[in-house]
Parts: structure tokens; sequence; C-alpha cells
């Protein structure tokens, strides 16, 4: 019953973004869609792997992360519920250059890329859509491009923290972050090592703008969160 619920809760989602489709684009969505759920630290794709599905992330938190040098990783995004991913290489016609991890226990959608290029074919509006996605993603990697590699540490910390809140809100007390991060995920983030962000994490809460809790972070002063990260 659970895995009908979150087909049904997929299709839904897909069909009310790619608006407007029609009533077999919509039966063939919903056909094709299968749903898969994987554990904290669970690959949902590996570099290298052919792709083979564009995915809906239906529950729980996932990070896209490339091995830099030295096998460092890089975490490139953050995956939240509702959003698609996975789909860039089909389009591109490579392999994935990245692999898609689960923060924690998450629930997938999938969809065959060749129903999706055959549903492509049939609606412009769906062509659209990915246009309109793989650029706001271009433009959002361009402007985190230079961030981590002009911004000083703390400029690079403070704007971790605000992108993790922007991308997972809060929790019930309206401060404490929606994700608890490892401090070697939250250093991958804000490209920095381990040590570093330890100690950037320390001096934000002896400053008093953040409350640490273990891998519970509470953002105290988002004001000055903002000018830190403003100011690089």
């Amino acid at each position: 019953m659970e895995i009908e619920e979150n087909k049904d809760k997929a299709a839904k989602f897909i069909c009310d973004v790619w608006e407007p489709l029609t009533d077999n684009e919509r039966d063939a969505i919903h056909r094709d869609i299968t749903i898969k759920c994987f554990e904290k630290n669970d690959f949902i794709y590996r570099k290298s792997d052919s792709p083979q599905y564009m995915m809906c992330l239906i529950k729980g938190k996932i990070k896209i992360c490339k091995e830099g040098v030295y096998g460092r990783e890089q975490i490139i995004r953050v995956v939240k519920p509702q959003d698609i991913f996975g789909f860039r290489p089909f389009f591109a016609d490579e392999d994935y250059m990245t692999s898609a991890m689960a923060f924690e226990p998450s629930v997938v959608a999938l969809i065959h890329l060749d129903t999706l290029l055959q549903l492509m074919n049939e609606n412009i509006n769906i062509c659209k859509f990915f246009i309109r996605q793989l650029s706001t993603e271009l433009g959002n990697s361009d402007t985190r491009t230079i961030n981590l590699t002009q911004k000083h540490i703390r400029g690079r910390l403070a704007e971790a923290l605000l992108f993790l809140k922007e991308k997972y809100g809060v929790k019930e007390d309206g401060s404490t972050l929606g994700i608890n991060l490892s401090r070697e995920d939250l250093a991958n983030l804000s490209n920095m090592t381990t040590s570093n962000a330890i100690r950037t994490l320390s001096a934000f809460a002896d400053e008093k703008i953040i409350t640490i809790d273990g891998k519970k972070i509470k953002i105290i002063h988002d004001d000055e969160l903002v000018r830190i990260s403003s100011k690089g």
C-alpha cells in the first residue's frame, strides 16, 4: 500500500510540474514509475554508471558528490523531496560524472529515460521544463563555483549553513537546521578540510551566531551569517 501511495504521489507531482499533459501521457507516466527505497549511505547511482532513469525524490535527503584531487569528495549539490535529478548525463550522451548517496533513509521514484524521451517528443512543454531546469542548475553552478573558490573559510561555511536552511528548512523550534550533517559532509559542502570546518563552527558558536548539539546546528543570528557570507 505504501509503495502505491508513493507511486501516486510521484506521478501527481511530475504531472503537475509538466502540465498540460494529455490523459494518455499521464497514464504513461504512472505506469512507468518504479519506487525504490534506500538506507542511509546507500548509493542511488555511482560515477561511471550509465543513466537509465530520471529520478524524483519522494522522501529523505540525498547528496550529489564528485571525487576530486587525491580522492577527496566534494558535495556538488543536495536534493530535497520533489526535486528531479539524475537526467543530465542522458541528454549529454555520457555516463554519470557524479555519485548520488542518501543522507538518510530515502524513497525515490524512477522513470525510464526512454519513456521520458518519448514524452518529450510528444509534448513541447516537457522539453521547456528541462531547458529551464538545466539552465537554472547551470546558473546555480556558476555562482557556487565563484563562491567556493573566492570566499574565505568563514564566508564559505556561513553560505553553506544558509544554503542548508534554504534547502531543507528548520525543525519545529524554528531555528535548528532540518538536516543533521557530519562535520565531514559539511566540510565537503563548503570546500574545506574537516578540521577547518570544526574550528569555524566552534568560532561561530563562541560568537553566539549558532549553537551546536552533536550534529544538530541551531542558527541564532541569520543576519550575521548573511553578513559573513556576503563579506566573503
